[in-house]
């Protein structure tokens, strides 16, 4: 099944999400279905709130990104409950678009390396170290969880300049090729 993605201004994309219980139930078929939204909408991640679920899990299907990073051809995992332990202290600045802010890209500032604990599609609880692209995507995506979008973190002269574009699409003006909700 494929979810429409929520758009930015709804409250949704605000909140800070909930902890997915071990016993929530239909979790395998939802991981599924996120993980074809997520390929049919061409992203390289999604968060349960960008499908109007307040819960703390999000999937990351890096695949796209093989032609310009290799290592990246088998990256897809399914983050439950996550919890971001560490950040490197070097950071880089990168542009970065979201699913739900279709149209808009930015450049945002994000530590390279993160470690985080978290558990699989399976329960199994596991920590470790990403880097690089993987590590910006997650981190994205773990904003998303705990109630941020990308516009959050970029500057106040950015964010000053993007405020027409955003109300914008907060009244149903943008462009999208994938399926959608306000």
């Amino acid at each position: 099944m494929i979810y429409p993605i929520v758009i930015y201004g709804n409250p949704v994309l605000k909140k800070v999400a909930l902890p997915v219980p071990a016993d929530y139930p239909n979790l395998e078929q939802l991981i599924s279905n996120m993980f074809q939204t997520l390929e049919k909408a061409d992203g390289v991640g999604l968060a349960a709130p960008q499908i109007g679920l307040s819960l703390r899990l999000f999937v990351v299907d890096l695949h796209l990104m093989a032609d310009e990073i290799p290592s990246l051809a088998t990256f897809k995992k399914t983050f439950i409950n996550a919890q971001i332990i560490s950040y490197s202290e070097d950071d880089s600045l990168k542009e970065e678009g979201c699913l739900s802010l279709p149209g808009i890209s930015e450049s945002v500032r994000r530590p390279n390396s993160i470690t985080i604990n978290y558990y699989d599609e399976n329960w199994n609880e596991k920590t470790e170290t990403f880097s690089g692209f993987a590590a910006r995507a997650i981190q994205h995506e773990y904003d998303h969880i705990d109630g941020h979008v990308f516009v959050d973190k970029v500057s106040l002269i950015r964010r000053q300049m993007l405020s027409s574009k955003l109300v914008a699409m907060t009244k149903g003006k943008f462009n999208c090729r994938y399926k959608f909700k306000m």
